[in-house]
């Protein structure tokens, strides 16, 4: 019996211990398509689009980057020379404070309180107020639109919202691409969770 309990255990220590270096990623998906060409095969080729806040923004070379890496698993290749469509990506985040009680914008247990006590070596008074600072929480969204060069509209638009307490919003951005593009260009409609598996 000993020895089946610590096997057990052990299996169970192994299990977390695997889980631990790998988080989750859930994005909230939705995307639209107006695709009325074929599929797109290995290789179709494409060039990056900013609006006119994205020419200077160093940031956007690293967003692209990405991009370029999650374009190419669903067939389309960067080349801005012969290009039949067009990209533009845009990320936002919006960091917001959680607390974890309500009460005095501080998240403590209870309001103040005034505490007094005697002994043999004195008499004390404290006072106790909510003190507990919020988190930071951030919300980002990804948009992505791919535009037909030869009629000028846009043919695709998809859409990944995720949220969370990690600050590495260029760590998750792979996955909530990967996320938008599932089922490329063709997408079930409505809103979808997807879940995708990062390192820690």
């Amino acid at each position: 019996m000993i020895r089946l309990q610590t096997a057990v255990i052990f299996v169970a220590i192994s299990l977390l211990t695997a889980c631990s270096g790998m988080r989750i990623v859930d994005s909230d998906v939705t995307a639209f398509s107006a695709w009325t060409a074929a599929p797109p095969v290995p290789g179709t080729r494409y060039r990056f689009e900013r609006l006119p806040s994205q020419t200077l923004a160093t940031e956007q070379d690293r967003i692209e980057a990405i991009a370029t890496t999650s374009l190419s698993k669903v067939g389309m290749a960067l080349s801005p020379a012969d290009a039949g469509y067009s990209v533009q990506v845009l990320l936002s985040t919006d960091i917001v404070q959680r607390y974890r009680e309500p009460g005095y914008g501080f998240g403590g247990f209870g309001g103040p309180g005034v505490s007094f006590g005697g002994g043999s070596m004195g008499t004390s008074i404290g006072l106790s107020f909510p003190i507990g600072l919020g988190e930071s929480y951030y919300k980002r969204a990804v948009t992505l639109l791919v535009r037909d060069l030869s009629t000028q509209k846009v043919v695709f638009e998809t859409r990944a919202l995720h949220d969370g307490v990690w600050n590495d919003g260029f760590a998750v951005l792979p996955a909530m691409l990967d996320s938008a593009l599932l089922g490329f260009p063709q997408p079930p409609t409505g809103t979808r969770r997807i879940n995708a598996e990062i390192p820690r």
